[in-house]
């Protein structure tokens, strides 16, 4: 299989993240790459890198507006006496309509939904080369390949059209599918990540020409609290192009892989001709930001069920944080896909 990355995605390591009231070190760690590439190579994976496919792609979904944040917002904030080393917000708008401040302070608060996105010096530079690895990957499956890996880090699942949050800029695996619509082909988007992929709902809840589905720990008590209700099935043209599963806390192997076949029954009744998997390995058992159970041997279970739907499917890293198991979780899951 192979696999796509490129070497600037390690410059953003971001320092800070606030949970419940207390600082803690991010656990969005450049480290997350040497463990996952690692964890490809070993189920055969050849990696090469990305060609530079331009802002147009990423423009297909985010504002010009944010992308103008994103990219000089750092340097603007280091102007701002006192300030420290990273972007984080301490001030938020109580709606999306809210008016536009001129001021960098005001801009983070409006284009940054939580303090785990913290913005530093070489931030846009990895998250614009983790999008490119996405297009190049969605490039490489439209013009034949069947199965491609793409190590997208920064990940990207949390961010909207004109908002980041959760670790996350840019939306690789909803840039991804709109790279792939506007090829001609018919996407749906399955979001295995533990946390709802809030974002890429969001970009795509009042559309009807991408699919999105998304099993992940039930948000009521969970991140992003917010979204990733059942009830949420999208709005207008995008009326039940949404599907959210939730799943109680604790979830383990048997229970993920029948939700999964309700994910795959939508997405066979949409009749997609390719598949692009937002893949959190974060739903283990033993992840740091633990939510479900899924067992190592369950996710080359869970990779086994997607390849028996038959799909040219893309892979688009998403969560999974650094514990012991992190690379063996993403070799059995390709071993699991590849060996079906």
């Amino acid at each position: 299989m192979k696999a796509i990355f490129d070497d600037r995605q390690r410059k953003h390591d971001p320092k800070h993240f606030m949970a419940n009231g207390s600082l803690y070190p991010n656990p969005e760690q450049p480290q997350r790459i040497e463990v996952l590439r690692s964890g490809a190579e070993k189920a055969g994976c050849a990696f090469q890198a990305p060609s530079d496919h331009g802002l147009g792609p990423i423009a297909a979904l985010h504002t010009p507006e944010y992308l103008v944040f994103l990219e000089t917002i750092h340097a603007r904030w280091s102007r701002i006496e006192g300030a420290s080393d990273e972007v984080i917000p301490n001030v938020h708008p109580d709606r999306r309509s809210a008016s536009y401040p001129r001021s960098a302070v005001g801009q983070a608060g409006f284009h940054q939904a939580d303090t785990s996105c913290p913005i530093a010096a070489h931030t846009w530079e990895s998250a614009y080369w983790s999008a490119q690895s996405a297009i190049e990957g969605a490039d490489l499956l439209h013009a034949g390949e069947h199965a491609l890996y793409v190590l997208s880090r920064p990940p990207g699942h949390h961010a909207f059209a004109d908002l980041a949050g959760g670790f996350c800029f840019f939306n690789n695996t909803g840039i991804a599918a709109e790279r792939l619509r506007m090829a001609g082909h018919r996407p749906a988007i399955l979001d295995i990540d533990l946390h709802h992929g809030n974002g890429t709902q969001g970009i795509f809840y009042e559309r009807g020409d991408v699919l999105t589905v998304s099993l992940h720990a039930d948000p009521v008590r969970f991140y992003p609290f917010f979204w990733g209700h059942a009830h949420e099935r999208g709005e207008g043209a995008g009326r039940g192009y949404n599907l959210n599963l939730p799943l109680p806390r604790g979830t383990g192997d048997d229970d993920y892989l029948k939700s999964l076949e309700t994910a795959f029954s939508h997405i066979r009744a949409f009749g997609a001709d390719v598949l692009i998997v937002a893949l959190g390995l974060d739903a283990f058992e033993k992840d740091p930001l633990k939510g479900l159970a899924i067992t190592t041997p369950g996710f080359a279970r869970i990779g086994e069920a997607i390849a028996r739907q038959g799909l040219p499917t893309l892979f688009v890293q998403e969560g999974g944080y650094l514990c012991d198991e992190l690379g063996h979780n993403l070799t059995s899951f390709l071993n699991g896909y590849q060996s079906a």
